[in-house]
């Protein structure tokens, strides 16, 4: 596959990630989260805002290709 098709694909996919992901973490703030205290608050969206990178870490893995040795 093409490199410019590679990384055209990969980007449309982490937007898709990104977009998807923002509306279920809020989500699920809303619904579970709405009389915990300010530091559960705090700690939720700390790590739901840190975990979205681990999908993206593979996507962009993925458009970078194999590793030339």
């Amino acid at each position: 596959m093409p490199v410019r098709l590679k990384k055209l694909i990969g980007t449309v996919l982490i937007i898709i990630l990104v977009s998807i992901y923002a509306v279920l973490a809020t989500t699920i703030a809303t619904l579970t989260l709405a009389t915990s205290p300010w530091w559960v608050h705090l700690l939720y969206f700390g790590l739901s805002g840190v975990l979205w990178v681990l999908p993206a870490m593979l996507i962009i893995r993925w458009m970078a290709g194999p590793r030339k040795t």
